[in-house]
């Protein structure tokens, strides 16, 4: 089959646009098919170029969008000889598109088959999974560095945003991870000095400046690191790990105040608590307490109209 590029594009207009717009105005509910095909289409689109972008396929994805342009320009200018060989070379280029998208098209029906629905889509796990896991990844960074006594400070933002302290930084975006939280703070790199700050959950930005506890009942002995982490807990309501470069021991400040000398599971406990728990656990409440509020106005509703039913007899 030839793909003819140079048809009479009037008669297709008439005959298939033309009419298409009629049958919408005949039965209007045809619109919400168009509507929902356009969508999958379009997703289709972009889970396709989401896959390939960034592989080799996508600079031959550049050459077969000018081929089909080229293509159609020979058959709108009546080129006939150009217009025949590309559509020959079109119509082979279907097999031709299989063999060379092969390893594309394979791990996207791999993941069709194996991900769950919702991940396919695009939709992310729940937030306060998502925090949990992060929090799990940012012990065992703390952790690593506390046997090799590196020093760490790993500001984690809550409600209170601190874009001034990120903006001191340099950007990062990353997702988190233990190896690249390790790796940042290794001695003797650009990013070692300063903190890192999560936000949103990502690693937002690393090197950055945190402002100085100058209390005067703040222990002598304590760094700059612990003085800095009690700092910006007293300015916002982040939570802050710390990791003493002298002794290894592993620290949180919070609220303005030192948590120190934590093992592992302590550490993990106390930033589920304060990172998950008191968050979500609000959220999860209000949300309870909308639902009862709309099915209380359900109930309302419906008592009224029932008490007018009887006074209508």
């Amino acid at each position: 089959m030839i793909i003819d590029f140079g048809m009479n594009w009037e008669n297709f207009y008439r005959d298939n646009i033309l009419s298409y717009i009629k049958s919408l105005q005949e039965n209007p509910f045809e619109l919400i098919t168009l509507i929902i095909d356009l969508a999958i289409v379009i997703f289709l689109i972009y889970y396709f170029l989401k896959i390939v972008k960034g592989s080799r396929a996508w600079q031959l994805i550049k050459g077969i969008v000018l081929l089909v342009v080229i293509t159609w320009l020979s058959g709108l200018f009546n080129l006939k000889i150009l217009n025949w060989i590309l559509t020959g070379i079109m119509n082979l280029g279907v097999i031709a598109i299989i063999v060379i998208f092969q390893p594309e098209l394979r791990r996207g029906l791999e993941q069709l088959g194996t991900n769950k629905f919702a991940k396919f889509f695009g939709i992310d796990k729940d937030l306060a999974t998502k925090t949990k896991e992060d929090i799990y990844k940012i012990v065992i960074a703390a952790t690593e560095l506390s046997k090799t006594k590196t020093g760490a400070l790993i500001v984690i933002e809550r409600d209170i945003k601190i874009q001034d302290i990120i903006s001191s930084g340099i950007p990062m975006n990353a997702d988190v991870s233990p190896q690249l939280l390790v790796n940042i703070f290794e001695p003797k790199t650009p990013l070692h000095d300063g903190a890192v700050v999560i936000s949103n959950n990502k690693i937002a930005a690393a090197a950055c400046v945190l402002p100085l506890a100058d209390d005067k009942d703040i222990a002598k002995e304590l760094g700059t690191r612990h003085r800095a982490a009690i700092g910006i807990s007293k300015e916002s309501d982040s939570i802050v790990v710390v990791v003493s470069e002298e002794t290894g021991k592993i620290s949180v400040a919070k609220d303005g105040t030192l948590i120190a000398d934590l093992r592992e599971d302590s550490l993990k406990k106390i930033l589920i608590t304060n990172v998950v728990t008191k968050r979500f656990a609000v959220e999860k409440q209000e949300r309870k307490e909308k639902i009862k509020s709309i099915r209380e106005k359900i109930q309302k509703n419906k008592k009224e109209q029932k008490e007018n039913k009887e006074m209508g007899k």
